[in-house]
């Protein structure tokens, strides 16, 4: 309707259909602010554009255009609820496995949607799940604890195991080998089907994220005394702590480690992301979000309490490094330098970033529902996916870097392809 044409019938519909859409739309926006809590909404609402942010008419505008922009080839809605995990299979890559706040997880084709079986019997959260090295197993596990493996080709458990309130988990990269990491602070590893079990214990707080490195013998684990554990996974011995000074002031996040294992990279709370020498559990540098131009004081010294490092990860083929805000800023360093590089900026938090294997290509999936990808080299976005029509809680990118598979708040599983023409 053209502003000339003054109000009139068409004007009352208008507001019945805004109406309409104010009963309907809360459950999207309050369940992501409530995802969010304390994200820059309100950073950016602090002044007036707050009544525009939530306003009816907008969240019409932009549930109808992210429904409307869907780039996805394939979308998987068997879930109920929020979809928080997804792995794909290492060996074929055709193959996903996701987890939901539903109970449930699903093992499915990338390339239809078709199921291929339930990993049935959880009773809390599915927020873990993953295939083993060689494809031959898929682990599920929920918040209370409950752990399960399947025979992917038989469809069939074979074995379950129950801890504590589960942290994370991860399979090994060589064997068939499970770690996982619980809110008691220890850390388990069994052998898969056999059962085999060893723990590892850490401090009397959560275990809060871990990684095994890549030649197999040793796992990092962060904790959330700030803490960080380099173990010995044959002895069970602890080979390196770092605490204190050494350590982080709050939480750990997330840890990663580059091709060879050589180095360790730890991201916290406390917004800082610790570059580690693996041989010698040195700190080799400290890359800290206040060394970055500060944004504007908009809410009043909630800004440090409102960031933190959500996800990091390391270059395979340039001396580069990956770290991911939850203010939405990705901070491309150089290790050579130990400086900051690139500084590239989202609307909304990043939720988790990945490499691609064999080039300098980022990917970020955030907040707002987009999956972006990043030229590390230039700091320029290459491209953005849409589809989904809440936040991304997790995506997987499968090997030659062709697909994106991405989980959200919207209770659904979406395939992007991603294939670009310089390739």
């Amino acid at each position: 309707m053209e502003p000339g044409e003054g109000p009139g019938p068409l004007g009352l519909h208008g507001d019945e259909e805004i109406i309409e859409v104010v009963e309907l739309g809360p459950p999207g926006p309050d369940d992501l602010a409530e995802e969010m809590e304390d994200v820059d909404f309100e950073d950016e609402g602090a002044e007036e554009p707050d009544a525009d942010a939530w306003d009816s008419e907008d969240d019409e505008g932009l549930e109808d255009g992210m429904e409307a922009q869907d780039d996805s080839e394939v979308t998987f809605s068997l879930h109920s609820a929020s979809v928080f995990c997804v792995s794909l299979d290492p060996k074929t890559n055709t193959l996903a496995v996701t987890g939901g706040e539903d109970d449930k997880a699903f093992v499915w084709r990338v390339s239809d949607g078709e199921l291929l079986f339930e990993c049935s019997g959880h009773k809390d959260s599915v927020t873990c799940a993953g295939f083993s090295h060689d494809s031959v197993f898929v682990a599920t596990g929920d918040m209370s604890g409950l752990i399960k493996v399947w025979r992917v080709d038989a469809k069939e458990e074979v074995w379950s195991f129950e801890v504590g309130d589960l942290e994370w988990m991860e399979w090994h990269p060589q064997a068939h080998v499970l770690l996982a990491g619980t809110a008691d602070g220890n850390t388990w590893m069994w052998k898969i089907p056999s059962g085999d079990c060893k723990t590892f214990q850490g401090p009397a707080c959560p275990a809060t994220c871990g990684r095994i490195l890549p030649d197999g013998k040793r796992a990092v684990v962060g904790y959330e005394d700030g803490t960080m554990r380099i173990w010995d996974l044959k002895q069970g011995t602890s080979l390196h702590v770092l605490k204190g000074q050494d350590g982080h002031q709050d939480p750990l996040t997330c840890v990663a480690s580059n091709q060879d294992g050589s180095l360790i990279m730890t991201g916290s709370v406390d917004c800082h992301a610790k570059l580690v020498n693996s041989a010698t559990g040195k700190v080799v540098c400290v890359f800290k979000m206040e060394s970055m131009a500060p944004k504007a004081p908009i809410s009043e010294g909630e800004e440090a309490e409102s960031n933190s490092v959500e996800s990091l990860g390391f270059c395979n083929v340039m001396p580069l490094a990956a770290v991911g805000y939850l203010d939405g800023t990705l901070a491309i360093y150089d290790l050579s330098t130990q400086s900051l590089r690139h500084k590239c900026q989202h609307e909304s938090g990043i939720v988790q970033l990945l490499w691609e294997e064999s080039s300098a290509v980022v990917y970020t999936c955030s907040l707002d529902g987009a999956v972006r990808l990043w030229d590390a080299r230039s700091g320029k976005m290459i491209s953005e996916y849409r589809g989904h029509s809440a936040e991304i809680l997790d995506f997987a990118v499968n090997k030659d870097a062709s697909i994106v598979v991405t989980t959200s708040g919207d209770h659904q599983a979406k395939v992007f392809c991603v294939q670009r023409p310089d390739r």
